[in-house]
């Protein structure tokens, strides 16, 4: 199968959006079948208001409907809802192309945080993006039902995984500090509510690894905190080897790969019950959720390390690629006639 991937984030973003796009290419392309890629970086960018890390491209249409026509794909699949996911949903349209989505983010509660925008407006536009599609992937069933609430049809699971062989308990790793050792791992942005996290009256240290616009603000105000950076996926699994609990504060994730990344490494979750920890961890016994974050946080100390790493073990891309696969070769077979 020809496959048209379109994605407004992509490289040099470190987010999970990236990371499972180029983890299911890789598998993709292993199992023979033909991917291209549309990304900003074949554009004229200008900085996202606010954000100015990310990239935005600058009058895509023309050249998305010349890469398009000249790629031929037989489904064009776009993971964002951003300048190139617009130019391409309009031209696999134009085309007659078979055209499917992906939701990655809880984008209304985001472009709230952000920008104030009202989420019943961002609804609206999703609405009208995504019904566009022969089906939407969506990571969770908890997303899935909270966006058919908002008149999203056609949705279907598309889950995610974890690389075992980059993610497993590294035995005499120990980060520096009073223990219990604290950490947050993701962007250091408002929609990722960190400071719920760092304002918490917890024993023991807390480090941050991950970069991001409010990175200033939060070294000044948490001088305390220790901070790591961006790092390599292999440094990465010794971080979360060192570490006793990896604190989950965002409410507005649609699944966080983080969770299963530290799950893979022996290390306990703590988080609210909300969309993402709810549907990764739920009632198992790899980590704690609470509305109180503090106690979830306590609470999670008491965790067998083992169980993280048992509970980590059911996610796999291998699993999350065939389902991917799955949905878009049904989304270009022709309709079953009626009998």
């Amino acid at each position: 199968m020809r496959i048209l991937i379109v994605s407004d984030a992509w490289s040099p973003q470190v987010n999970g959006v990236v990371r499972t796009l180029k983890t299911t290419i890789e598998l993709l392309r292993t199992q023979g079948e033909v991917i291209d890629v549309i990304e900003p970086g074949l554009f004229r960018t200008v900085p996202c208001p606010t954000y100015p890390e990310i990239r935005l491209s600058w009058r895509p249409k023309k050249r998305m409907m010349q890469r398009i026509a000249a790629f031929g794909p037989d489904v064009v699949h776009i993971a964002t809802e951003g300048p190139l996911g617009l130019a391409a949903r309009r031209a696999a349209l134009q085309l007659g192309i078979p055209l499917t989505t992906a939701y990655h983010t809880r984008f209304p509660e985001y472009v709230k945080a952000r920008f104030g925008i009202p989420p019943a407006w961002t609804y609206a536009y999703l609405r009208w993006f995504h019904n566009a599609a022969r089906v939407t992937l969506v990571p969770t069933p908890v997303v899935r039902s909270d966006l058919a609430a908002q008149g999203l049809s056609r949705l279907a699971l598309w889950s995610r995984g974890v690389d075992g062989r980059l993610f497993f308990p590294r035995p005499g790793q120990r980060l520096d500090g009073d223990p219990p050792i604290f950490l947050y791992v993701g962007r250091v942005a408002v929609e990722k509510n960190i400071d719920a996290f760092l304002d918490l009256d917890l024993p023991g240290t807390k480090w941050v690894v991950g970069e991001g616009p409010e990175l200033d603000r939060i070294r000044r105000g948490h001088p305390g905190v220790r901070f790591l950076g961006l790092l390599t996926q292999d440094r990465l699994a010794e971080v979360y080897s060192g570490a006793d609990v990896l604190v989950f504060p965002s409410r507005t994730d649609t699944f966080g790969l983080v969770l299963i990344e530290a799950l893979a490494c022996g290390c306990p979750v703590a988080a609210y019950p909300v969309t993402g920890p709810l549907d990764v961890i739920g009632d198992a016994p790899a980590g704690v959720l609470d509305e109180d974050l503090r106690a979830a946080c306590l609470a999670a100390l008491r965790i067998p390390r083992q169980n993280a790493v048992a509970h980590a073990r059911q996610f796999t891309w291998q699993r999350a690629t065939s389902q991917f696969l799955q949905h878009l070769r049904e989304a270009t077979s022709p309709p079953q006639s009626a009998s």
